[in-house]
């Protein structure tokens, strides 16, 4: 997935369908948090200070996963049902390397692969009308 400029990622805070906007055509791939330790999170001994950092530092790295991703792109639409595309969107705003890359956020239900595609499709369409 690179060298193409557009890029729409639907997103919760567990995955990532990355989709590539090109020719009028989507191509889409998936990322998904893994927990590191699901056996654990059934003890109910286990700190839940720990467990807590633990979470916070498996979706930074999910983030910058992401984030890795997008670094290939002039425009990135970040769109989903949770307050994650934000969360993103602010990990990646005070980053140097992101600076010249185009972002739009955008709240949407849970969508059907199908649906997220067009919802891709739909709003770089749109863009290239309106310019």
């Amino acid at each position: 997935m690179k060298s193409a400029k557009q890029l729409g990622i639907w997103m919760d805070h567990s995955t990532a369908n990355i989709m590539e906007y090109s020719n009028d055509k989507v191509v889409t791939i998936s990322l998904e948090l893994v927990p590191a330790f699901p056996e654990q999170v059934e003890n109910l001994r286990m700190d839940e200070s720990l467990m807590h950092n633990k979470e916070q530092n498996q979706q930074t790295d999910f983030y910058k996963k992401i984030g890795d991703i997008i670094t290939d792109y002039k425009e990135v639409l970040l769109f989903g049902p949770t307050h994650a595309k934000n969360e993103l969107f602010n990990l990646l705003k005070d980053d140097r390397q992101f600076e010249k890359i185009k972002f739009e956020v955008m709240s949407a239900d849970k969508l059907t692969e199908n649906q997220q595609q067009a919802f891709v499709k739909d709003f770089y369409r749109e863009r290239e009308g309106s310019n």
